[in-house]
């Protein structure tokens, strides 16, 4: 299991993320702000043997749409797929930061490989990948968000739609309603957020902290990777 103190900040090493002892910071309650954090986190070794991994993680190894554990290992769907995550920790662990666009299906999830420890340290070396968020329209903070600038549920219907990238006849489509009546509600959307433009809605959208919603927490999935490692 991965212990806070642990992770180390900055290459030389000497300072600890968070001291347990001092701070009083168990591991379990990191586990659980992990949990909260609507990005897939997982932190692996040199050999891509997975330490540890936060609530959507284990979902999307579960989920086998590009990555997946075999034996606790962490590998791709494709052999060039664990190549590249191989080559990434390999450049981790060297300490490089590396992105990797894992396409799998017609479908893309980004992964940044960032060193936990620095090469020239005693540790046994550690990477932490983080998996992009996949749908904006899933944080929860989006709806919140909503909530507290009073709007209304078709307007909150209708900036979803935006996140996700449609269009206002393809949102009048989807709700059964004009795109005249979709014009209004972005208009109103506008006003009541303060936003000169959708663009400008959108990006204070994406700058919401992503916040996991209670639903998905429900669901019961292990925390000891190798219960669900696949053959």
């Amino acid at each position: 299991m991965l212990r806070v103190d642990e992770m180390r900040c900055g290459p030389s090493g000497q300072a600890n993320l968070v001291r347990e002892a001092d701070q009083g910071f168990g591991s379990g309650q990191l586990l659980r702000v992990l949990d909260e954090i609507d990005y897939g986190i997982l932190v692996v070794d040199s050999k891509r043997q997975i330490e540890q991994a936060n609530h959507l993680a284990r979902h999307e190894l579960l989920g086998k749409k590009a990555i997946v554990s075999q034996g606790n290992v962490l590998m791709g769907m494709t052999h060039a797929l664990t190549q590249q995550i191989q080559v990434a920790i390999e450049h981790a662990c060297r300490g490089q930061r590396r992105l990797v666009l894992l396409k799998y299906e017609g479908r893309e999830l980004p992964a940044a490989f960032i060193p936990l420890s620095h090469p020239l340290e005693n540790d046994t070396l550690s990477v932490l990948v983080l998996l992009s968020r996949q749908k904006v329209c899933d944080n929860l903070a989006v709806r919140m968000f909503a909530r507290a600038q009073g709007l209304s549920p078709t307007e909150e219907t209708v900036m979803i739609g935006l996140c996700r990238g449609l269009a206002v006849p393809e949102i009048a489509t989807e709700n059964g309603v004009a795109p005249s009546t979709v014009r209004s509600q972005v208009k109103s959307l506008r006003e009541k957020t303060g936003c000169s433009s959708i663009r400008q809605l959108l990006c204070r959208v994406n700058r919401l902290p992503p916040v996991v919603p209670a639903l998905r927490m429900a669901t019961t999935m292990p925390r000891n990777l190798t219960a669900f490692s696949h053959p």
